[in-house]
């Protein structure tokens, strides 16, 4: 997990179990002292879809950094999240199993990903994405000054 950018409170994943070139498996142990279940829902928790696709592709990160030399230089960004499904509800207490594979191989910083969710043997929830591998130091931030309804005007800052 060192090569992931992510710490407390928004590290999702606590072991990876097996990692290729090809597919990683992870574990995100998930417990009551989530700071997300204070709100999701008070007397009812569950674990919101979101943080389950972020947990996916954290672990998928995982697998693009594993790949790439200097990988504590780069950060990852999402590029789509497509036929997100959400099987069943996940509860403090269960052992989320995350299994990510490649559709796509890395090129020019873009790889195409799948991602499962298990609690046992039951699917939970689904997942497609697309992300990006950007060097640190070339994020450029984008100032958007919306001037009227007909112009907007785009810095780079």
């Amino acid at each position: 997990m060192q090569s992931l950018p992510h710490r407390y409170p928004f590290l999702l994943v606590d072991k990876i179990v097996s990692l290729t070139d090809k597919q990683v498996v992870g574990i995100k142990n998930v417990t009551m002292n989530e700071e997300f279940f204070q709100g999701h829902f008070p007397g009812h928790p569950i674990m919101p879809g979101v943080m389950i696709v972020e947990a996916m592709a954290q672990i998928g990160g995982v697998m693009m950094f594993h790949s790439i030399e200097n990988p504590e230089q780069y950060v990852t960004y999402f590029l789509r999240i497509e036929q997100a499904k959400f099987r069943y509800p996940v509860i403090p207490g269960d052992t989320l199993v995350l299994q990510l594979s490649i559709v796509s191989p890395l090129r020019r910083g873009i790889c195409e990903l799948a991602g499962l969710a298990y609690v046992g043997s039951r699917l939970v929830a689904e997942a497609n994405f697309a992300a990006q591998i950007v060097k640190n130091k070339s994020i450029k931030r984008y100032v958007f000054i919306y001037l009227h309804k007909t112009a907007t005007i785009f810095l780079t800052c």
